[in-house]
């Protein structure tokens, strides 16, 4: 099985790149490392240093025997789509339409698609299933669900088969604390370094924290399963952002407060995703607490900092 990865050399797809190769398949990257990095990156995998939006990228289908897509690549940080919505909706919205259009060409088996929970915005319920509203409040959220569109018409009019996954929040190994980040490894990064962590707002907000391994998981099962629906990937529970750091203090034996500022306009109070479908369809459930994922991820930045020492 010949897979293609769009962004694999980032967070989430290095880590799916891993997993694949040591399920002996033959995986292919394209990223073109203005987040990702190339370290990240196993050395049995195949690189295309090559951009969604250019036309290089029908180099990499024309030369490769490729059969499944799992598309990653994307622009994330919410802040950026805000103040560059052109940007943004080039590299999801066009370089997806780009993407679709080669996988069709290609006669591409399936692909599967990695949404965000970003396409709910401010819920109205939780926890938030499938069928809840599309409301995004940025225009990441809105450039994340139009591929989405885009999926079922190519669906619809070429028969090319889909699974949307649509992820809460993930954190874990390789994440980066840079910029926007994640919250989990702007704490851990700056609680190792035994400066206080930053929370904007009251630490009374909560997330539904899963796993990159678990998320990694859901990816692999959808080659096979839950064709043609979208899935909310998700451990079904919320954490507050205090005792995110209440645990992390604990796991490091240290006791560092937080600093609190001002919330951040556009930030949702509360998010939870169902994930019922996912256990139906995808056969597929979380397998990380949110105390074991924290425990795995600072042992990951941990030895991190040893090798480089």
């Amino acid at each position: 099985m010949s897979i293609l990865i769009t962004g694999g050399a980032g967070f989430i797809g290095s880590n799916l790149v891993d997993k694949l190769i040591k399920l002996n398949k033959d995986v292919i990257v394209v990223d073109n490392l203005s987040s990702g990095d190339k370290q990240n990156i196993n050395s049995r995998a195949t690189l295309y240093n090559v951009d969604l939006i250019d036309n290089d990228l029908e180099e990499v289908f024309a030369t490769n025997d490729i059969e499944y897509v799992i598309h990653l690549g994307a622009q994330v940080e919410v802040s950026s789509s805000i103040n560059n919505p052109i940007k943004d909706s080039k590299t999801n919205i066009q370089g997806s339409i780009n993407l679709f259009e080669n996988c069709n060409k290609y006669n591409i088996i399936k692909v599967v698609y990695a949404s965000s929970a970003a396409v709910y915005g401010d819920p109205i319920y939780l926890p938030i299933n499938e069928d809840h509203p599309i409301r995004a409040m940025s225009p990441y959220g809105v450039s994340k669900y139009t591929p989405e569109k885009y999926l079922r018409y190519y669906n619809h009019e070429h028969g090319l088969d889909y699974t949307i996954l649509r992820y809460s929040n993930v954190y874990g190994p390789r994440q980066s604390s840079i910029g926007e980040g994640g919250v989990i490894a702007i704490f851990i990064d700056r609680m190792l370094k035994n400066k206080r962590p930053i929370i904007y707002g009251d630490g009374k907000q909560s997330r539904d924290f899963i796993h990159v391994y678990d998320v990694v998981n859901a990816n692999i099962n959808a080659l096979q399963k839950a064709n043609r629906k979208k899935i909310n990937i998700s451990t079904r529970s919320e954490t507050t952002i205090n005792r995110v750091v209440k645990i992390i203090n604990g796991l490091l034996d240290i006791d560092l407060s937080p600093l609190y500022e001002e919330k951040r306009k556009g930030d949702i109070r509360h998010s939870i995703l169902d994930n019922s479908s996912a256990y139906r369809y995808l056969d597929w459930e979380p397998e990380y607490s949110i105390k074991e994922g924290l425990k795995q991820t600072i042992e990951y930045y941990l030895n991190q900092r040893d090798k480089k020492l």
